[in-house]
């Protein structure tokens, strides 16, 4: 086939709602590859991240170095060489998986750091590109026009709307995504979120609050992630920041927000509640939640919707949270935005000129590559967490027996039934590498369109 000499105009006006981890992806991998006009909205007045813990996976991994830089967030990530996946009421160990096969294979090594550590490199790495400017405290409100420009309304958090243009508006907003909305009145889809009935607390314990405690001690000196697992509720939890931070992340049945969820989908916990929730679970959760302190128990809610009939209308797509949020069960919410954003800046690289056609046809390729790939790990995600929520009976000594099956040692081609933990499923996420698929795949799925 022959390979096309036109391309897209650099210059074109791109603009990005949202600057969470798919839209600062976004932003600085089209600069990388040359786009002038790049315009980042930002509903928040800084880039002021929650403090959590996040899992670096290769296939993250693999997209940031080419973006220069994943070594800065490398540097002080660990690298989890072992998991163990334990029944929380008993601390009994029912798996033992040795991850050190993952960076041999498949060229860098699952690791773990911490969330403001990843979009803190992905912040610096676009400051360093004069084509991309941020605007903070403005939201992206509505779409009015889908197509040939996008023409959006933006609002100020102090200041009046004012409506804009652009050649391609990229809606990395989040679950709450006002473009979604928009996009789906506009070809009369429904958009309505999912409650999953799950809850998260998500908690940073300090090295001195736990160096008290040899058995803590020893879990934060690892370099292991432990699962501890019981009915409809998990803890997992690694070490971070260079083994000054311990991460501790639950799922947990959603009592807490049935009167009404917050506008962030978050609350202040209370204590009680949550050693409460885990009060079945052996001593040492025990003294590990204690260590919290009170009034900084805060507990997430889990949102997801179901499979939208499409992310692309005219010059506007979706992506990351706003068209596949996914539960946490397999660490791939925001490597799965950073591959929508590193594909969207291959394909309108690969756009053939920079008519409104071909824009919306190279959106399409970008929802042909991503999609399906994106959905099967939200469905995964979901298929993990009822896996390890299993109460008593029959399929929870099912799953029992595979886990006591694999006697402290992954066999090859044998499945380990936390799901994270399965080569099978490593070598569906891991082996994948986004952006080639992308570039290979371009000129031949463009013809089709």
């Amino acid at each position: 086939m022959a390979v096309r000499t036109s391309r897209m105009e650099k210059s074109a006006k791109i603009v990005i709602a949202g600057a969470g981890m798919g839209g600062l992806a976004a932003a600085l991998a089209l600069a990388k590859k040359g786009f002038t006009s790049i315009d980042v909205y930002e509903t928040a007045s800084n880039l002021g991240f929650v403090g959590a813990g996040i899992q670096l996976a290769p296939n993250m991994a693999r997209v940031l170095d080419r973006l220069g830089v994943w070594e800065d967030i490398a540097r002080e990530a660990v690298e989890c060489r072992e998991t163990s996946i334990r029944l929380g009421a008993e601390d009994k160990e029912l798996a033992h998986v040795d991850l050190r096969y993952v960076k041999p294979t498949y060229q860098y090594p699952h690791m773990v750091g911490h969330r403001s550590s990843l979009a803190g490199s992905l912040y610096e790495g676009c400051k360093k590109e004069s084509s991309i400017k941020f605007h903070f405290s403005t939201s992206v409100e509505t779409v009015t026009s889908f197509s040939p420009k996008p023409t959006f309304v933006i609002k100020p958090r102090n200041g009046e709307p004012q409506t804009l243009t652009a050649d391609v508006l990229l809606a990395a907003d989040g679950i709450k995504s006002n473009v979604r909305s928009a996009l789906l009145k506009e070809i009369n889809a429904d958009a309505t979120i999912v409650d999953t009935q799950q809850a998260a607390y998500r908690i940073m314990l300090k090295r001195s609050e736990m160096e008290h405690d040899p058995e803590l001690l020893a879990l934060i000196d690892n370099e292991i992630v432990t699962r501890w697992i019981g009915e409809k509720r998990h803890i997992i939890a690694y070490p971070v920041s260079s083994k000054t931070i311990y991460n501790i992340s639950t799922a947990q049945p959603d009592k807490n927000f049935a009167a009404a969820p917050s506008a962030t989908y978050t609350t202040k916990g209370s204590k009680k509640a949550m050693m409460d929730t885990f009060s079945d679970f052996c001593p040492k959760i025990q003294r590990m939640l204690d260590l919290v302190p009170e009034g900084e128990v805060c507990e997430w809610k889990l949102r997801v919707h179901a499979p939208l009939p499409t992310w692309i209308h005219g010059s506007v797509a979706l992506v990351g949270d706003s068209c596949h949020p996914t539960l946490p069960h397999l660490a791939q919410g925001a490597a799965q935005a950073i591959e929508d954003a590193a594909v969207l800046a291959e394909v309108l690289d690969l756009c053939p000129s920079s008519n409104a056609e071909d824009i919306n046809k190279s959106l399409r390729v970008y929802e042909k590559v991503r999609k399906e790939r994106a959905e099967t790990l939200v469905e995964l995600a979901a298929e993990n967490g009822r896996d390890l929520h299993l109460g008593q009976g029959k399929a929870k000594e099912e799953r029992d027996r595979k886990f006591a099956a694999l006697k402290y040692e992954k066999k090859e081609g044998g499945a380990v039934p936390d799901k994270w933990a399965d080569a099978d499923v490593q070598k569906l996420i891991y082996g994948h590498d986004c952006m080639e698929v992308a570039r290979e795949g371009f000129e031949g799925i463009f013809a089709k369109l």
